[in-house]
């Protein structure tokens, strides 16, 4: 009996050497925290296949899809980037060396 093969999220893919090791769209550096953003502010797959041509509705439903599964982490990219995040840094000159 031949095992199937499990694919979880076939549109997702995380390299070290893309956006440091972020969730990307495959073959893109579109994030799925960037994504994710999108729809916390409202907008629609339509929108941001609007914005983003060149992806399919399967692509950013996928990124959804790894978000929802993944949302712990997903989040701390979203909060690593978030502006409040990179002042406190600065303003504790964590960065500087």
């Amino acid at each position: 009996m031949e095992m199937p093969t499990i694919v979880l999220h076939p549109h997702i893919e995380k390299t070290s050497t893309i956006c440091g090791g972020e969730p990307v769209i495959k073959g893109t550096r579109i994030s799925v925290r960037l994504i994710a953003e999108f729809e916390r502010l409202g907008k629609t797959v339509d929108e941001i296949i609007a914005m983003y041509p060149h992806l399919t509705h399967a692509q950013v439903y996928d990124a959804l899809s790894y978000y929802y599964d993944n949302k712990e982490e997903v989040n701390s990219y979203i909060e690593e980037g978030s502006e409040k995040h990179i002042k406190e840094g600065y303003k504790n000159e964590q960065w500087i060396k």
